[in-house]
């Protein structure tokens, strides 16, 4: 009687002894999978990746769903509810807005991507009807090849009382998700950071997936 209880003590050991080699391996490949970033979530841009500031670092808020408030200008009314957007800002006058937006289709991106740019290329008439104290002038700065491309513009907005703002925009595509960079601050277009946008341009892009 003595054995038979050994024999069934040492069943009862070995099967706990092999649900907890099984629980262990469950456990360990929990935190594996959580752990793995997930894919298909675009990415956004990190400070240190925008034009540099010659006096300060830049900084950045939260990656926010929704449209920005306010919304930006020449960009703005087009944006949709499924927008997610991120502020980013230095120590002076200088900021800047990331803007991305997953779209439900590649061609649904691609028709969106075209309205931006349609946007962008009236945004300075646009701007003058809309406000009679504002003189504003604009450039295109040409297409990167990133991705399914990019294209970049800039905006400068001159009013009646004395103000002189310069902003730089561009529009990229990666498949069915399109991504607006925005960057701006005092100044004329000698001010603007054209190369360096250019580059931030291409970060962006090539970070949503």
């Amino acid at each position: 009687m003595g054995e038979i209880m050994q024999i069934r003590a040492r069943g009862i050991r070995t099967t706990v002894v092999a649900l907890a080699a099984v629980a262990a391996v469950a456990a360990a490949a929990v935190p594996a999978v959580a752990a793995t970033p997930a894919s298909d979530t675009p990415r956004f841009l990190e400070p240190a990746e925008l034009p540099p500031h010659p006096s300060s670092p830049w900084y950045a808020g939260p990656v926010t769903a929704g449209q920005p408030d306010p919304l930006p200008i020449c960009v703005g009314d087009a944006l949709p509810s499924i927008t997610t957007h991120r502020e980013y800002w230095t120590e002076y006058d200088t900021n800047a807005q990331q803007l991305t937006v997953e779209g439900r289709s590649e061609q649904w991106a691609k028709d969106f991507a075209a309205l931006l740019r349609k946007d962008l290329a009236g945004c300075a008439k646009k701007l003058m009807r809309q406000d009679p104290d504002i003189t504003a002038t604009q450039k295109y700065y040409g297409r990167l090849n990133v991705e399914e491309g990019a294209d970049v513009y800039g905006i400068h907005t001159a009013s009646a009382w004395g103000s002189s703002d310069i902003g730089l925009f561009s529009v990229g595509r990666d498949g069915a998700t399109v991504t607006i960079v925005r960057w701006g601050q005092m100044g004329t277009f000698q001010h603007a950071q054209v190369a360096d946008f250019k580059a931030t341009t291409v970060t962006a892009v090539n970070k949503l997936y």
